[in-house]
């Protein structure tokens, strides 16, 4: 009997829906050859499209014990050291990355660009990677290089758009995005940025047209979702934002802030109960982030639940002890509200950070931006720092250790008769999703 035969003959059913005749062929492909991975992987595969899911994990487990070891990677240094080729290193590079190993793939990128510094799709390769790593020098200086040498390589004059809308200078990102239309008018990618651009400029109508057309191209694509439910809290369309959002939250369940989000658009509902829950949630995804405590004790002392608005209070305090070594840039306006919000509830007002004044001036971000504003104000609605779509780590890990923070719309606070009135809502944002070309696509392309 043919092994080969049968598999394929396997695989033609499970596309047909037959997942038991199939699943009956694979076991009959494992019999005839019990140690290959592949016949046991492809058995796991139908028992877990049959629900059967313990023993789907049991046969994964045999699978990993029988897997070979993949001989590529040394294969590879043998080849690079008998006959250096900018395809060996592209593909080592590859491995590298798809292995997590970032620092790796670095130095087999840096060692392909000394051995060919004129080749545009390495020096955009490597640009790209350096932009993942928050390495802004480096990574405008690979781009711009590649941009020397092929003035219209698309991918790298988009991640150039993209650092230069990270740094807020929206114009000048729209003008290099008009030019990669040219060539590549159905990228989700552009069509998101470009979006986000126009939210920056505070044109959310166009925002939203730009958004919807990715989507449309990317229908899967949590980050564009993610920025349509941004912007419709924005304009106060908490209907269409719960849509947005609770779309990207089943794409993305592990991102606190999206639970946050989330909250914030039920509470605007007036679906309290659901809005504590998501807070819950979000809370517990999250442990680090202080604005989902602020913006629950909010919640909670407007339902007059003052006893676990402390409580969320003091985990607030707890958070933000914990940021203050790496960040001293927190919004003023939500240093402001988290001091009133310590005041209506008879605690006093935040020792734990110096109330920065209006007019004060935060830490430059880099050479491009000298007058950059922390995120979550005003002057910095669309800024956020540009993450590849193939980035390994989710999202909620990079916010954790983001030295901005921004904060949602949550409900006022219910002032006293001889209080203040506080601000109707917390109105700024949170950080946007920006895209660019993924280095995956960048080497295959």
């Amino acid at each position: 009997m043919c092994e080969y035969a049968v598999y394929v003959q396997a695989l033609i059913f499970r596309l047909e829906g037959k997942i038991h005749e199939s699943l009956e062929l694979f076991q009959t492909c494992a019999i005839l050859k019990p140690r290959c991975a592949d016949n046991l992987k492809q058995v796991a595969r139908s028992l877990f499209l049959l629900g059967k899911h313990k023993a789907a994990i049991e046969v994964y487990n045999d699978a990993a014990q029988h897997n070979e070891k993949d001989w590529a990677k040394d294969q590879l240094n043998n080849a690079l050291q008998l006959n250096r080729h900018d395809l060996t290193y592209m593909t080592l590079g590859r491995i590298h990355l798809m292995e997590g190993d970032r620092d790796a793939a670095l130095e087999i990128y840096k060692k392909a660009v000394e051995f060919s510094p004129e080749n545009t799709e390495l020096l955009t390769i490597l640009g790209l990677l350096y932009l993942e790593l928050e390495v802004y020098q480096k990574a405008f200086e690979y781009l711009g290089n590649a941009l020397t040498f092929e003035p219209f390589n698309y991918k790298a004059i988009l991640a150039a758009g993209s650092m230069m809308q990270t740094h807020g200078d929206f114009d000048m990102a729209l003008s290099k995005y008009r030019i990669v239309a040219c060539t590549v008018p159905e990228s989700p990618l552009l069509w998101n940025n470009i979006g986000m651009c126009f939210f920056g400029k505070k044109k959310y109508v166009a925002a939203i047209s730009c958004l919807k057309r990715a989507n449309y191209l990317a229908p899967f694509d949590w980050k564009t979702l993610y920025n349509l439910g941004l912007v419709h809290l924005t304009m106060h369309q908490y209907a269409s934002a719960f849509h947005f959002i609770s779309a990207a939250v089943h794409l993305q369940p592990k991102l606190a802030e999206l639970y946050m989000l989330l909250a914030v658009a039920l509470t605007n509902l007036e679906d309290l109960e659901n809005a504590r829950l998501a807070y819950q949630k979000a809370s517990s995804l999250d442990t680090g982030n202080p604005l989902i405590s602020l913006n629950y004790a909010i919640l909670l002392y407007n339902q007059g639940d003052k006893k676990e608005a402390v409580a969320q209070y003091y985990e607030m305090q707890r958070k933000v002890h914990a940021l203050k070594e790496s960040t001293l840039d927190f919004d003023p306006e939500m240093v402001d509200i988290a001091q009133r919000l310590g005041t209506s509830l008879q605690l006093g007002e935040v020792a734990i950070w110096a109330k920065p004044g209006r007019d004060s001036k935060p830490k430059a971000r880099g050479a491009a931006a000298p007058s950059a504003q922390p995120l979550g104000s005003n002057q910095a609605l669309g800024q956020a720092m540009s993450s590849a779509a193939g980035y390994a780590k989710t999202m909620s890990q990079v916010m954790g250790s983001s030295t901005h923070l921004a904060k949602v719309a949550s409900l006022a606070l219910e002032p006293k008769p001889n209080e203040a009135p506080l601000p109707e809502e917390l109105s700024s944002t949170l950080k946007p999703q920006e895209q660019i070309q993924p280095i995956k696509e960048a080497e295959e392309s």
